[in-house]
């Protein structure tokens, strides 16, 4: 039975037994196997289980769905191909133990075992790794502030700015000759009714 095992990290081993003929893919929980990841579309991708083949569907998906690093719409899904929907890689396996199968290549021919460790290490290589949080000794060793540099305890000084003082001083000459243009004004409208 053909399984897709999850390659990311914090959700390493979790595993999708393709049993059913559609198997839809998505963030939201309406479909067959829910993938909660940010970079997952709602309804991300369609597998088709045809025959011994899994045909996957992209359902026009934001961040898009590949095969083996390839953007696809629709393609054929091999046996230890890696898939990925959005960040989330994932592997097609058979659910059958990786020890048996690899003794069996290595007295054959040298250069078969050396293909596998490298595509191994490139699937990992293109896996997101998302930090997260600091942790207690990051803290305590950032703790410690430099000598040279910043002072907390020095007094903070005013900056002066000749332009503002300039523009205040302006604003109230304005203020006082239109004020002195109004009394001048009213006096005049008052002195003439009489």
């Amino acid at each position: 039975m053909a399984k897709l095992v999850i390659l990311n990290q914090g959700m390493t081993g979790r595993t999708f037994d393709l049993n059913v003929d559609r198997t839809t893919v998505g963030r939201v929980e309406d479909n067959t196997f829910q993938v909660a990841d940010a970079s997952v579309s709602s309804h991300h991708a369609e597998i088709l289980l045809q025959g011994s083949h899994l045909l996957v569907r992209d359902l026009n998906s934001t961040n898009g769905t590949f095969i083996n690093g390839e953007k696809i719409s629709e393609a054929v899904l091999k046996l230890g191909q890696t898939l990925r929907f959005g960040q989330v890689e994932l592997k097609n396996d058979d659910g059958q133990p990786l020890s048996a199968a690899a003794p069996a290549p290595e007295p054959v021919s040298a250069p078969a075992p050396a293909a596998p460790p490298a595509s191994a290490k490139k699937s990992i290589d293109a896996t997101l790794v998302i930090p997260r949080g600091v942790s207690l000794n990051a803290l305590e060793q950032s703790g410690v502030r430099p000598s040279a540099g910043f002072d907390t305890n020095a007094a903070f000084s005013k900056k002066t700015n000749k332009a503002n003082k300039y523009f205040i001083i302006g604003i109230v000459v304005v203020g006082v000759v239109i004020v002195a243009i109004l009394i001048v004004a009213f006096k005049a409208a008052s002195g003439g009714s009489r």
